[in-house]
C-alpha cells in the first residue's frame, strides 16, 4: 500500500474525496432498458432477463423451490442465517418511530401516526458473490415495520439466499437484476407488481436505474462502490491489515484507508498487507488503485480528514474518538470491533451510504419503511388562540385567501353549530308498477 503525507494534498484529496464519474453511455442504456419496461411490461422484462441474467427457467422463485433449496444448506449456515436475522430484528425494532400527541395550545394538539409502506422492493446483487446478507439486512427491518408485501429481486439466487428470504419473511422473490428489475418494481408489470419503495445495493447500472425512477417510487440513497476508513495509533498491524483487505475484496473500486499518526504504524500495516494479500480476487486491484494510507501529525489532524471524508465504515481505537465522529455511515469502535462483524451479525444495518453521503444521512433502518403522517386537531377555541397569529403572517405573504379562511370562522362560529340545511322534500309513493328515470315517472 502507498504511504502518503497528509501534507500531499492531491494525494489525500484523491483517497479520500472520489468524485463520481459518469459513465453517458451507461446512463443512456439505463434509460433505454428502463423506458422498454416501463412501455413492454413483462415481454421485454423477460427478454433482458434471459440475456442478462442467463435466466432459462420461471421469473418467479415458489414456495416450494425456496424452502427445497434452503434445505440444502448446512446447518452452520442455517443457524448463522438465525442467529443474525435475530439480532438484526433486535436492533429494528428499537428504529421504528414511535406515534405520538403533543397539545401545543389550548384546543390545539398534533398528533404523529406511523403508517407503515404498504410494498417495498428489496434489490440482492447476485454478481461475484451470493450475498444472503444483503437480503437479511434490506427484508428484515422492512417486517419489523410491518410492511404489508416484501418483494426481493436477485439475478442468480443461490440456496443460502433463498434460506435468508425465507428467514427474513420476504413475500415473493424473483430471479432477476439489473436496471430492467429496478424498472419492474418501480412501475410494475404482469408478473412483477409495482412497489412504494426500492432498497438495497447495486452495481453502476443499478444505481443509475434508481436515480432515473427516484422521481416516481421511493428509494433509499445512491450506493457506489463500499469504502472502509480506520484511524488508528496503536493496534496490531496485522489486524488492520485483516480489515483494509476484508473491504477491499468487495470490488476493485472499493476503497480501504488508515489514517495514522504513526509513520511506524503505517509502516507495518503496509507490510502486513503485502504478507496477507489473497492470491486472487478483487484485492490487490483495489488497493493498488484505491487504497493508501496517510501520515498525519497529529490525532486530531486525522479525526478531522475522516469527518471531511463522512466515509461508509469508519473504524477508530476507542470511545475518547469515537466521541469526535461527526459524520460517518457506521462507526466501529475498539479493535475488537471487527468492521466485517457490522456486515454480518451485530445486527446494524450494512446497507450504508457511500462517496460522502453520510455527511447528510446514515444507514438503512426501519425508520425508512414507515410513513410519518401529521394529523392536526382544532377546536373553537384553539383557532381563536391562534387565529390571530395564522392571520398575521398569511397577509404579511400576501395570501388574503388564507387569512379568510381563518376569518370566516371567527366571524360566524354559529353556522357551524346550527347549520340550516332545510327540510328533505317529500318523496311520492310510486304506483306499482312503476319506475322513475331522470326525475320523471314512466310507467
Amino acid at each position: 500500500m502507498r504511504i502518503v503525507a497528509s501534507t500531499n494534498r492531491r494525494a489525500v484529496r484523491a483517497l479520500l474525496a472520489p468524485e463520481r464519474t459518469r459513465d453517458a453511455a451507461a446512463d443512456r442504456r439505463v434509460a433505454e432498458i428502463v423506458r422498454d419496461v416501463r412501455t413492454h411490461g413483462d415481454e421485454a422484462l423477460v427478454r433482458y432477463a434471459r440475456q442478462f441474467d442467463r435466466l432459462d427457467g420461471p421469473v418467479e422463485v415458489s414456495r416450494d423451490e425456496m424452502v427445497a433449496s434452503a434445505g440444502e444448506i448446512p446447518a452452520p449456515v442455517r443457524a448463522a442465517i438465525r442467529a443474525a436475522a435475530k439480532n438484526i430484528r433486535v436492533v429494528a425494532r428499537r428504529q421504528v418511530p414511535r406515534g405520538w400527541r403533543a397539545r401545543v395550545a389550548p384546543g390545539a394538539t398534533v398528533e404523529q401516526r406511523i403508517v407503515p409502506l404498504d410494498r417495498v422492493g428489496c434489490y440482492v446483487p447476485g454478481g461475484r458473490y451470493p450475498l444472503p446478507s444483503s437480503l437479511l439486512m434490506t427484508a428484515i427491518p422492512a417486517a419489523v415495520a410491518g410492511v404489508g408485501e416484501i418483494i426481493a429481486v436477485c439475478p442468480r439466487p443461490e440456496p443460502v439466499v433463498m434460506a435468508a428470504a425465507l428467514e427474513a419473511g420476504v413475500s415473493r422473490l424473483f430471479r432477476l437484476g439489473g436496471a430492467h428489475a429496478i424498472a419492474a418494481l418501480a412501475y410494475g408489470t404482469a408478473t412483477v407488481p409495482r412497489v412504494d419503495k426500492i432498497v438495497g445495493p447495486g452495481n453502476r447500472y443499478v444505481a443509475a436505474a434508481k436515480a432515473l425512477v427516484a422521481a416516481d417510487c421511493g428509494i433509499d440513497f445512491y450506493a457506489g462502490p463500499t469504502e472502509i476508513v480506520i484511524v488508528a495509533t496503536r493496534g496490531p498491524a496485522a489486524w488492520i491489515a485483516a480489515d483494509l483487505i476484508a473491504q477491499a475484496e468487495h470490488d476493485p473500486d472499493a476503497r480501504a484507508v488508515l489514517i495514522t499518526p504513526s509513520s511506524t504504524l503505517a509502516t507495518r500495516v503496509a507490510r502486513a498487507v503485502v504478507d496477507q494479500m489473497p492470491a486472487d480476487g478483487p484485492a490487490r486491484a483495489s488497493l493498488r488503485t484505491h487504497g493508501g494510507i496517510i501520515v498525519t501529525a497529529s490525532i486530531r489532524e486525522a479525526m478531522d480528514l475522516a469527518n471531511a471524508a463522512a466515509p461508509e465504515h469508519l473504524v477508530v481505537d476507542d470511545e475518547r474518538l469515537a466521541k469526535q465522529v461527526r459524520s460517518a455511515g457506521s462507526v466501529f469502535v475498539g479493535p475488537w470491533s471487527a468492521q466485517v462483524a457490522g456486515d454480518y451479525a451485530i445486527g446494524s444495518n450494512h446497507v450504508l451510504p457511500t462517496a460522502g453521503a453520510a455527511r447528510v444521512r446514515g444507514g438503512l433502518s426501519a425508520a425508512d419503511f414507515v410513513r410519518q403522517i401529521t394529523v392536526q386537531r382544532l377546536t373553537e377555541r384553539g383557532l381563536r388562540t391562534m387565529g390571530g397569529t395564522v392571520m398575521a403572517l398569511a397577509q404579511a405573504e400576501g395570501l388574503r385567501a388564507h387569512a379568510q379562511s381563518i376569518a370566516v370562522r371567527v366571524a360566524d362560529p354559529t353556522s357551524l353549530r346550527a347549520p340550516r340545511f332545510g327540510r328533505p322534500p317529500k318523496l311520492q309513493r310510486r304506483r306499482k308498477g312503476s319506475r322513475r328515470t331522470a326525475g320523471k315517472r314512466v310507467d
